[in-house]
């Protein structure tokens, strides 16, 4: 990569979400080992302290929190003079199950979580970047955000509209210096699973689960998640900031990055096979899982 990276004379600075733990955690301690000024943030206030007493410029930021995330645009803002590097939009939380069951209010939250707030911080650092004349503006999406899945349609929506969101992004600030790239992970280990739940007992429960014509997956599938299998092709997440890195300090920086052999599996079945045989493929690759 050092062929490829860019020289900077001075220590670049960075603004992480969802850094309680996961992708995000890795990326900051990676990137402050690579002389990145790393702001992390986080949703809830004690992980926030935790990440200070590492001796990180930590701040609160929830997407579902416009707040918040004002709040953490300008103390970030404040504390690089206006010249803040780079973005990376990461953190977000799925609802498993059929469409029919899930409840709209919980599309509305998740939509919130997983893709306004993303809009909302971007939209204000934005301006600085500009004014700089450059930036780097990073998005952790899926491989569910190209390709969906059956009983995960509610977070494929929400990253199917942040892929074309971000290719969008990237058609618009073409020629300003800032730059704009996609991580695609697949499975990766982190408390995804654990927190996704925690989400389907929140918004579905018992009650749905009893009126649902799913019910028999969902027990099948609930058995499987709380095994904590971690899958063959299951990768740690320095998988994902090795990406992430080449993102951000690369002269020519990907608009994509693939993460995993399920999603480079499935990017190529997207281009070559024809919505029926796709959607087999993806009926089997569900199935599996229960």
């Amino acid at each position: 990569m050092n062929d490829l990276s860019e020289s900077f004379s001075v220590p670049r600075s960075i603004l992480i979400t969802g850094c309680s733990s996961g992708i995000g955690a890795s990326a900051a301690h990676i990137l402050r080992g690579r002389n990145w000024r790393v702001f992390p943030a986080a949703r809830k206030q004690e992980d926030v302290d935790r990440l200070s007493e590492m001796g990180f410029e930590a701040v609160r930021l929830d997407y579902e929190d416009a707040g918040s995330i004002e709040a953490a645009a300008e103390t970030v803002l404040e504390w690089t003079d206006g010249k803040l590097d780079a973005v990376f939009n990461n953190g977000a939380y799925a609802v498993p199950g059929a469409l029919e069951d899930i409840p709209t209010e919980a599309m509305r939250a998740l939509f919130e979580a997983n893709f306004i707030g993303w809009h909302d911080l971007t939209r204000q650092l934005l301006p600085s970047m500009r004014a700089n004349g450059a930036g780097r503006i990073v998005q952790c999406s899926s491989v569910l955000g190209f390709v969906a899945l059956k009983y995960r349609g509610a977070y494929t929506a929400s990253k199917f509209a942040l892929e074309a969101y971000t290719d969008t992004l990237r058609q618009e600030l073409a020629g300003t210096g800032i730059l704009v790239s996609l991580i695609e992970p697949g499975p990766i280990d982190t408390k995804f699973t654990e927190n996704t739940l925690a989400n389907f007992d929140r918004w579905i429960g018992d009650d749905g689960l009893k009126s649902s014509a799913h019910r028999a997956t969902y027990e099948k599938r609930r058995v499987r998640m709380e095994s904590g299998e971690p899958g063959p092709f299951k990768l740690q997440p320095e998988a994902v900031v090795k990406r992430l890195v080449h993102a951000l300090e690369a002269k020519r920086p990907k608009a994509r990055y693939h993460v995993t052999v399920p999603t480079t599996v499935m990017a190529v079945a997207k281009r070559v096979l024809p919505t029926s045989l796709l959607d087999r493929l993806c009926i089997w690759a569900a199935d599996g899982e229960e």
